[in-house]
């Protein structure tokens, strides 16, 4: 027998506010409405049945209530009862996860259920593995080889090129990359139980392309090339001399390729009139190079989810958006687009062996 209005007024709204919430689980909602019932004064017997549930499910949502609250009301999802684990077993499941870096929900629960006991239920799982401040996410891939000084001092001297420029002065960014003709799966949001597939092209041939972007304009220089080298590098950087015909200085920013670096390259860039100034960004930094951000919106734009049954037509769609629709729509890219750095030091990660 429990007497109803024990709740005291910010349960009650904060119980009210999971019952109503659309966007709460339904099992969440129904244990705030079970509560809320008790507290009017409905007896266990009577909520049960209102709600579908045997008396001892409401029994146990209450006691799960009154040991932790509204937020114990919400991680409670276990299959084989309602006893939480301890603050103890919660300090030694924390202890554990942070050793061991756990890469599954299925792991976590066959540890708690060999070591406690207790058995959970996915979501139950996921929701705990929040509570005690842990997230799930893929490892980032950090080079060992990396230097924080070093690309601090690059983002300085950048920003302080950008701050300098002179009126008949701009600077562009180049890059390589190697669009293959095969469909790439991204995920979607999709109705709960329905399942989607794609088509997949078999084809192995792939584009090879040089290119160059303006982030004042969004001007793109895109060649396509059967190799890239020294000489698509001169190409490309002749094509920019073209295109900046009133310009100066061009200064290129790009990446320590063999190829930038060439002798054909270094006696093209010494003849009389060139305009070209080459800036190499840091070893094993491709997040310093802004256009790394341009091939990343064309992956989701032109080859994420869709197939082309013709290699033709998929090399015509990935020229067509580097070409034609950035330059057009660069307004809704730029904000991706950019060069707003970050400086990625492998002392802020654990290393994963």
């Amino acid at each position: 027998m429990i007497r109803g209005g024990f709740l005291s007024a910010e349960d009650r709204r904060a119980l009210t506010g999971l019952a109503r919430d659309g966007l709460a689980e339904h099992r969440v909602a129904r244990r705030a409405n079970a509560i809320l019932l008790l507290d009017r004064g409905l007896k266990f017997e009577e909520v049960a049945s209102v709600l579908f549930v045997d008396d001892s499910t409401v029994r146990a949502w209450l006691k799960a209530f009154n040991e932790g609250g509204v937020e114990e009301l919400v991680l409670f999802d276990l299959e084989g009862g309602a006893s939480p684990l301890s603050p103890l077993q919660i300090d030694e499941l924390r202890a554990w996860a942070t050793q061991v870096l756990p890469t599954s929900t299925t792991e976590i629960g066959q540890f708690i259920l060999k070591r406690f006991g207790l058995d959970y239920g996915r979501s139950g799982l996921i929701k705990l593995m929040n509570r005690i401040g842990f997230d799930w996410k893929k490892p980032e891939t950090v080079s060992g080889k990396i230097d924080a000084e070093t690309q601090r001092k690059f983002i300085a001297a950048h920003e302080d090129l950008r701050n300098s420029l002179g009126p008949d002065e701009t600077i562009v960014y180049v890059d390589a990359v190697h669009p293959t003709h095969q469909a790439k799966p991204a995920g979607r949001w999709l109705p709960r139980g329905q399942r989607c597939a794609l088509d997949v092209t078999s084809g192995r041939e792939r584009l090879n392309l040089h290119g160059a972007i303006d982030l004042e304009t969004g001007q793109t220089r895109i060649k396509e090339v059967q190799t890239v080298d020294a000489q698509s590098s001169i190409d490309l950087f002749a094509s920019l001399e073209h295109a900046y015909s009133t310009m100066s200085r061009i200064h290129v920013f790009l990446d320590n390729a063999r190829y930038h670096h060439a002798r054909a390259v270094q006696d093209w860039l010494q003849q009389p009139g060139r305009r070209i100034v080459l800036h190499f960004v840091p070893p094993y930094c491709p997040h310093l190079n802004p256009i790394e951000r341009l091939w990343k919106v064309m992956h989701e734009n032109v080859t994420h989810n869709r197939r082309y049954a013709k290699f033709r037509d998929f090399a015509e769609a990935v020229l067509g958006f580097l070409r034609e629709t950035v330059p057009r729509r660069f307004d809704q890219f730029s904000s991706t687009i950019t060069d707003n750095f970050r400086v990625i030091d492998p002392n802020d990660f654990r290393i994963l062996a």
